[in-house]
């Protein structure tokens, strides 16, 4: 009977590595599926087994554990981080004169992937839908930053005359993010004056002149979500992986322990020194890739076992730079709560009816 409770709990609670398939790979813990356990949905059991543990946090990615919730609810997290964290973006791109070799709609399209630093929190949705037509409408300081890109190529009048170098011989003859400028519609120079409205990075290459070439370009950015285009996007990426465990069925010794260790990623498998012999150790399974490399050894693929713990998340978000990550982080988790209410609202309003 212990043995069956522990296969229980093992496909209830564990994803499992094989030879030639993954097992366990279905939520199954649903109310009346195993005898003797209560799987009713509680929000005080929730409450008490739910977690986030923050690993590590700088300005431009995070890696944090979500523990305690279904794929489900972490595979939503992480599409919200991609597409319905609202975002400042070009939309809009005027181009009074473009003589460089870039054409008109591939440069608007370089211009409109660059991210733009600017708080989408102190910004509202552009309204341009009015009845059953699409109207478009002035931009204003409560929806709208405007910014400018103007500049020109010349030569160098001191420039040495055997110089074949670019750098040498022309002036502003690379067009980079850094040369697009902000320009305040009504009071956003005193409302955003320690904002430091512009792209994100200095060093975005748009386009390359040669002397007599210009650009005159006036850009409107709007808030956007990355579900109607990905430059509203505030993520470079998003992704999660379960915990790997990985569980020594057996002790391994000598030769067959150091071909153990090369199996997996550095830091997983240690050698200690017993007795004179050298004894694998599983350290910490955390930075496992789970190649499942060790099951390419006949010698080694039964003497581990290899999986991962169904409910813990490990969520990597590398921001873009408009927001730090903790920022996206949490604006995702009340885009979330919304979503809830909405649905809420609509079963009261269903029950009503």
């Amino acid at each position: 009977m212990a043995a069956i409770t522990k296969n229980v709990e093992e496909i209830r609670n564990r994803v499992i590595l094989g030879e030639f398939g993954v097992k366990n790979v279905h939520t199954t813990d649903y109310p009346g599926n195993y005898p003797g356990y209560d799987d009713t949905w509680d929000l005080e059991k929730f409450q008490k087994n739910f977690r986030i543990d923050v690993v590590n946090l700088d300005e431009s990615s995070m890696e944090f554990d979500m523990v305690g919730i279904d794929a489900a609810i972490a595979n939503a997290f992480r599409r919200i981080l991609l597409a319905e964290v609202p975002t400042m973006a070009i939309e809009k791109v005027f181009i009074y004169n473009n003589t460089s070799i870039v054409q008109d709609e591939v440069l608007a399209h370089r211009l409109g992937l660059i991210p733009i630093k600017a708080d989408p929190r102190l910004f509202e949705y552009r309204n341009t839908v009015s009845g059953d037509e699409t109207v478009e409408e002035e931009g204003s300081e409560i929806d709208t930053i405007q910014l400018q890109l103007k500049i020109k190529c010349s030569r160098n009048p001191r420039a040495s005359k055997d110089s074949s170098d670019p750098r040498e011989l022309y002036l502003n003859h690379m067009v980079y993010s850094k040369d697009i400028k902000w320009v305040p519609i009504g009071n956003q120079a005193d409302v955003f004056v320690d904002s430091g409205i512009g792209p994100v990075h200095d060093d975005i290459l748009v386009a390359q002149l040669r002397p007599g070439q210009e650009l005159d370009i006036t850009m409107h950015c709007v808030k956007g979500i990355g579900k109607d285009h990905a430059k509203f996007s505030p993520v470079a990426t998003a992704s999660y992986r379960l915990l790997p465990e990985i569980t020594l069925l057996e002790p391994v010794e000598g030769e067959m322990a150091e071909r153990l260790k090369r199996c997996f990623s550095r830091g997983v498998i240690e050698l200690e020194d017993v007795n004179g012999t050298k004894v694998a150790k599983v350290v910490n399974s955390r930075p496992d890739t789970c190649s499942r490399e060790v099951l390419r050894h006949d010698d080694l693929k039964n003497v581990v076992k290899l999986g991962r713990v169904r409910d813990h998340f490990i969520f990597t978000v590398e921001s873009t730079g408009i927001l730090p990550p903790d920022v996206l982080v949490t604006e995702a988790v009340k885009v979330l709560m919304t979503k809830c209410q909405r649905f809420l609202g609509e079963l009261d309003s269903s029950e009503m009816e």
